[in-house]
């Protein structure tokens, strides 16, 4: 007898159908076992057209088979391996430890596949109509394969943990009772998750989950028109790259390379928020032609990521938020016409080491990019961006981003101070074009010195004076720490005398805004 089979080794259980009998022999042989017509409208496990008995297996049966089945034909290996079959009543395995090879293809069930807990070498599922897959807290030693299945009612992986991949690729999933299409809290993935072209209907957590290679979400459409969020994966941890890119329908396209020719391309696109708020990625984040829409309400929230490089080259969003608040990233490669308008970025504390622009990003477009994140003056993004082009070895922008901070600290300013400001800004522009003091002393040394050539200039003593020279009185008033020993050798009256007090203030003027401007540009060194 076979332990708990209640059988004799060789024979089959009594109550087994024609179906079912076949099925167990192909376990014991570890072949396939296809039922399929040959006709592909007939066998679409996700259509309409009914399959009777004579393709038809209780769920019970296979839950058997995988926990308790019988032994293999001698030279052979067991699995479970079907092919167009129809699966009647919840598949449960629950808490079970499944040892033999499990591989379904375009198979169809009739009621929800229940594996919480349980534990597998490697679980396929390819192409089937599945109405829900209850699998929290499964282990798999080797892959779980989804590709091209269609959950009606939702997934849950909470907390699972697979071995080496999590295969989704173009799988259709619905959301379940609760809004979630996926459900993926602290999920583990020993190596990658691919889920390129993946149908997402509801809300797709991955809150804490763990990759321990790349995440692919390349060409997947994501929509969630009933909450805030279509991607909900704060504190997820990527060891390499996460891929918000194109695909190649038919034929995946790897990022950065060119497609074959004829291949139809789907960009991801995530119609609802996204957020990855505490991220953790080892290479990238690839946002390559990515296209969202968002309300008025929701964002594409990166708040706190750490990555050495975020690829930000997907569509500007006409609507919503993108906050990069907190975010540290070594690599930042953008173009300009992926960012939002004003009001719709934020990126407090947000620190970057490298700008990567592609594509025309003139520094005009760059200050709008801060203006647009800062509603209210803050220094902290114009000196970042400062730092970053100065670093770069590119000093004449780092001082025209430093000016414009100038220029909005000034509209901040009480009346007095904003006059200082514009006074500061016309003659030296803050300190950051110091050749504007030099134009300016040279015109008003040549404009006093032709006024001063026509002025009555008595001397005050007349038994010893130097010789009279316009240049250089006008000179010894504009210069007010340097004596020329002109100033108090002359007398002047009238409008002379005015005209030399105003010499002495705007050298004065000229002398304190070079002083406030060396002053700034030395605390930047």
């Amino acid at each position: 007898m076979t332990e708990g089979t209640g059988f004799v080794a060789g024979d089959l259980p009594d109550d087994l159908t024609a179906a079912e009998a076949g099925m167990w022999q192909a376990f014991r042989n570890g072949s396939v076992y296809d039922l399929s017509s040959g006709d592909s409208v007939v066998d679409d496990p996700h259509g309409g057209h009914p399959w009777g008995p004579e393709r038809s297996v209780r769920a019970r049966i296979i839950a058997w088979l995988l926990l308790d089945g019988p032994p293999a034909l001698a030279g052979r290996v067991s699995a479970l391996k079907l092919a167009g079959v129809r699966v009647t009543g919840a598949l449960d395995l629950a808490g079970g430890t499944v040892r033999p090879y499990v591989e379904l293809r375009d198979c169809r069930f009739d009621e929800q596949v229940l594996v919480p807990e349980a534990r597998f070498s490697t679980l396929r599922l390819v192409n089937c109509s599945v109405p829900r897959l209850e699998a929290a807290r499964v282990h798999t030693e080797g892959d779980l394969h989804l590709p091209r299945c269609r959950f009606q009612n939702g997934v849950r992986l909470t907390d699972a943990h697979i071995g080496t991949d999590l295969l989704l690729n173009q799988a259709i999933v619905y959301r379940d009772r609760s809004g979630r299409s996926i459900s993926a809290d602290g999920l583990n993935v020993g190596q990658d998750l691919q889920a390129e072209l993946l149908e997402s209907h509801g809300e797709l957590r991955l809150r804490g989950a763990q990759i321990g290679v790349s995440l692919s979400l390349r060409g997947a459409r994501l929509s969630n028109p009933y909450s805030r969020l279509a991607l909900n994966a704060p504190q997820l941890s990527v060891e390499r790259t996460l891929y918000l890119t194109p695909a190649g329908v038919g034929n995946p396209l790897l990022s950065g390379t060119t497609p074959a020719r004829g291949t139809r391309i789907q960009r991801f696109e995530c119609q609802g928020g996204l957020r990855l708020d505490d991220g953790r990625f080892g290479d990238a984040v690839d946002l390559e032609r990515a296209r969202f829409t968002l309300t008025d309400d929701q964002e594409l929230s990166l708040r706190r990521v750490h990555a050495p490089e975020l690829r930000f080259l997907g569509d500007g969003p006409g609507r919503g938020k993108v906050v990069l608040s907190g975010a540290q990233i070594m690599n930042l490669v953008d173009r300009a016409g992926a960012w939002p308008g004003a009001g719709r970025l934020h990126m407090g504390g947000f620190a970057y080491e490298n700008l990567v622009p592609q594509g025309p990003f003139p520094l005009a477009r760059r200050l709008d990019w801060i203006a647009a994140a800062t509603a209210e003056y803050a220094p902290e993004p114009y000196e970042r961006l400062a730092s970053v082009l100065r670093e770069a070895g590119e000093d004449e922008d780092a001082r025209e981003v430093l000016l414009a901070k100038q220029r909005r600290r000034r509209e901040t300013l009480p009346p007095a101070g904003k006059l200082w400001g514009y006074v500061q800004d016309l003659t030296v522009a803050y300190g950051y074009r110091p050749g504007r003091a030099a134009v300016w002393m040279a015109v008003l040394w040549a404009a006093g010195t032709l006024a001063f050539s026509h002025a009555a200039h008595p001397p005050t003593n007349h038994d010893e004076h130097p010789y009279w020279s316009p240049a250089l009185f006008t000179l010894d008033l504009l210069l007010p720490v340097i004596d020329l020993g002109q100033v108090g050798e002359w007398q002047l009256r009238g409008p002379w005398v005015w005209l030399s007090a105003a010499m002495i203030m705007l050298g004065w003027i000229l002398a304190t805004t070079v002083a406030a401007g060396a002053t700034r540009l030395l605390r930047r060194g």
